[in-house]
């Protein structure tokens, strides 16, 4: 029975230990859940830290940006002011550029038209103080009873007449000429006798530089086609053309007339010709030609190989656009030394 007892209590105390062993475990565990619990909630703190951070950064990023971007765009509205400010400035630059231009162009024509006027005036001036001899001689007969004479001398006040009456309306035709081509134009296109146009405008633009320089004297030669015809177009348009491209011809051959001197003879010619439903006008010289490096350039605004002062550099540009508005093209053949050649192609309607 002691021996039952004592087995009986062993076994007991091992049940206790088993026990006491369990319970630490389980306690164990329990301790290993809670210390799991904290862990993953300080994890999940931090992680919850560092997702506000981020986020704080990221709106601070934002609102820097957007700081920049207001700062950006009331930079750029400024800049737009002053582009939009400096625009309305070139062009009105532009505008008063354009008009010296054609004033330009204008005092160019005056002259010419003031040297070609001047030849019938002299002829009027000059059977004016003829007739009046001629009547002081008249009424010297008709007192001495010679009526032979007294018609002789009528006939030649009567020729006289004719021929003052021819060169007054010479006169009047270049005076209304004038007035024509340097009135503002309508834009609108009417049926014009390019070949007159070509030709007038020719010996305007020779007289005008004669009255530049007195000592200049150059060849002229005109191939019209007889077939031309007339064509719509707006003639005081095509006539600045025509003025710039001669005016430019009669400078580069007095150009070269002086450095090549008396072995060297100036001549611009212009032609005209019809193909199909287009007319070319070719106006050609034997003057300095451009060189090939600056060729391309030659239609772009303010560019001009003539010294500072002597151009615009917008003669060119003017005549580009004024064809290119007719719908025609304008085009250079050219090379240093070799004169110039520029042909203007124009629709017939």
């Amino acid at each position: 029975l002691a021996m039952q007892a004592d087995q009986q209590l062993n076994n007991i105390e091992k049940i206790n230990q088993f026990k006491n062993i369990g319970f630490t475990q389980e306690e164990r565990l329990r301790q290993l859940e809670v210390e799991k619990t904290a862990f993953k909630n300080k994890l999940r703190t931090y992680v919850l830290l560092s997702g506000l951070g981020v986020i704080i950064i990221i709106a601070l990023l934002l609102y820097r940006n957007n700081r920049q971007r207001k700062k950006a765009n009331v930079i750029l509205v400024r800049q737009k002011e002053e582009i939009q400010n400096t625009l309305s400035e070139l062009k009105a630059t532009q505008q008063q550029l354009i008009h010296a231009e054609k004033m330009a162009s204008l005092g160019e024509l005056t002259a010419g038209v003031a040297h070609e006027i001047q030849n019938p005036l002299n002829f009027v001036n000059n059977f004016s103080d003829v007739n009046q001899e001629l009547l002081d001689e008249m009424k010297l007969e008709i007192d001495n009873g010679n009526l032979e004479e007294v018609r002789v001398l009528a006939q030649y006040i009567i020729d006289n007449e004719e021929k003052i009456n021819h060169h007054g309306k010479r006169a009047d035709s270049i005076v209304r000429g004038m007035l024509q081509h340097s009135r503002t134009s309508t834009g609108v296109k009417e049926p014009t006798d390019m070949n007159a146009l070509c030709d007038e405008y020719l010996r305007l633009a020779y007289h005008g530089f004669r009255a530049k320089d007195k000592e200049f004297i150059a060849k002229t030669e005109t191939d019209f086609d007889s077939d031309l015809g007339k064509i719509n177009v707006i003639p005081q348009e095509i006539g600045r053309v025509l003025l710039n491209l001669y005016n430019n011809a009669f400078y580069a051959v007095n150009q070269r007339l002086k450095m090549a001197g008396d072995d060297y003879s100036p001549m611009v010619s212009v032609s005209t010709k019809r193909s199909g439903n287009k007319i070319t006008i070719t106006i050609g010289d034997n003057g300095t030609g451009v060189p090939k490096n600056v060729v391309e350039k030659i239609f772009q605004p303010f560019f001009t190989t003539k010294p500072t002062g002597s151009g615009t550099g917008l003669g060119l540009s003017l005549s580009y656009d004024i064809i290119k508005a007719h719908g025609g093209e304008i085009n250079v053949e050219t090379g240093e030394g070799s004169g110039s050649k520029f042909i203007v192609q124009l629709p017939e309607n």
